[in-house]
């Protein structure tokens, strides 16, 4: 089958869309399927977003290709008869995140008419496609509450899961992640305040903000966390990223409200790691099950610290936890063939 996949794209800014993206090209190709790719530059600004989005639609694509895959908002607006999408996100401040602090679109007569554009773009774009897919129940739960749009969810596998593999369970609890607000890498740092363990803490990533980085390490100065805390910033490479999953503890991820159950605790799975997260953190609670193969506490320092100390207490419940993450990811059917199968069928 001739398959197009589009997705928006920020150039130069990697993340789990850009994961998702490489990997089912390389998953449909290892199918057997001729794959071309559609990365669209787009820039989530609401004022310059609607002829952004007016471009979009204007791309001719409804005669290519035996099946359209689209994937970031507003990809989704491109035409063709056979349209699927694998939904990952709206454009969130004009649904769930509207009025919050995490808004970009002021709640102003300007505002509220750039939230209604996005929103009626989508529907129309939803209307159009044969069916729709989530990376998570929560992203379903938002189609259904703003749109009436009911989606299955598709988990997103790894792209290559035979590399992880895990080497014991050593002293430090890792957070790879982009350093960003709402990853909530701070409630991990503040977390170590609290620790009466000799268990240390590993963050580790890339970071698109200096002044956040900053904070991070600042954190880390004004509590004199120096010997307990380490903060790598940076891109870290898939060796060794693997090498600290291998090596650590548990991973801990807890960001705000998450999409999906994140790539690190799919990871830290693979790696038979337990993840520690929060009450909080979306999607993560899909995979996660409190007490099972990982904790689920609430969004406080404190909170964290107590299951930190607990996994460096108890090496032993750290690996059975660790095992039954890696037998959670089976329980959900997680696999590349699952996900082609319902997007090329559908």
């Amino acid at each position: 089958m001739k398959v197009l996949v589009a997705s928006t794209i920020v150039p130069f800014i990697s993340g789990g869309t850009t994961v998702i993206i490489d990997s089912l090209e390389r998953a449909l190709q290892l199918r057997g399927h001729e794959v071309d790719v559609l990365r669209l530059p787009f820039h989530s600004s609401p004022d310059n977003m609607p002829q952004q989005m007016l471009a979009l639609r204007l791309h001719q694509v409804a005669d290519k290709g035996d099946r359209l895959v689209c994937i970031r908002t507003p990809s989704y607006l491109l035409q063709h008869p056979r349209k699927v999408l694998w939904f990952i996100h709206h454009h969130r401040t004009a649904y769930d995140l509207w009025g919050t602090d995490y808004g970009d679109i002021a709640d102003s007569h300007r505002g509220r008419s750039q939230r209604d554009l996005i929103r009626a773009a989508d529907d129309v774009a939803f209307q159009e496609a044969s069916a729709i897919f989530t990376n998570s129940q929560v992203v379903s739960d938002r189609l259904l509450e703003f749109n009436s749009i009911h989606a299955d969810v598709l988990y997103p596998p790894l792209d290559k899961p035979e590399m992880f593999r895990c080497d014991g369970y050593g002293d430090s609890i890792v957070y790879i992640s982009r350093l960003a607000g709402h990853k909530r890498q701070d409630l991990a740092i503040e977390a170590m305040r609290f620790t009466r363990s000799g268990v240390k803490l590993i963050v580790a990533g890339p970071s698109n903000s200096a002044a956040e980085t900053q904070r991070l390490i600042d954190l880390v100065d004004n509590f004199d966390l120096h010997d307990r805390v380490d903060v790598r910033v940076g891109w870290i490479e898939e060796t060794e990223k693997v090498r600290l999953l291998a090596e650590c503890l548990a991973v801990v991820y807890c960001p705000f409200d998450e999409d999906s159950y994140g790539y690190p605790s799919l990871e830290a799975h693979q790696s038979m790691k337990a993840v520690v997260s929060t009450t909080d953190s979306g999607g993560v609670g899909e995979l996660v099950i409190d007490g099972h193969n990982g904790f689920l506490t609430s969004p406080t320092p404190r909170a964290l610290a107590k299951r930190f100390d607990e996994l460096y207490e108890d090496r032993v419940m750290a690996e059975q936890l660790g095992h039954a993450g890696h037998q959670r990811m089976s329980d959900l059917g997680i696999s590349w063939d699952s996900v082609i199968d319902r997007l090329l069928t559908s």
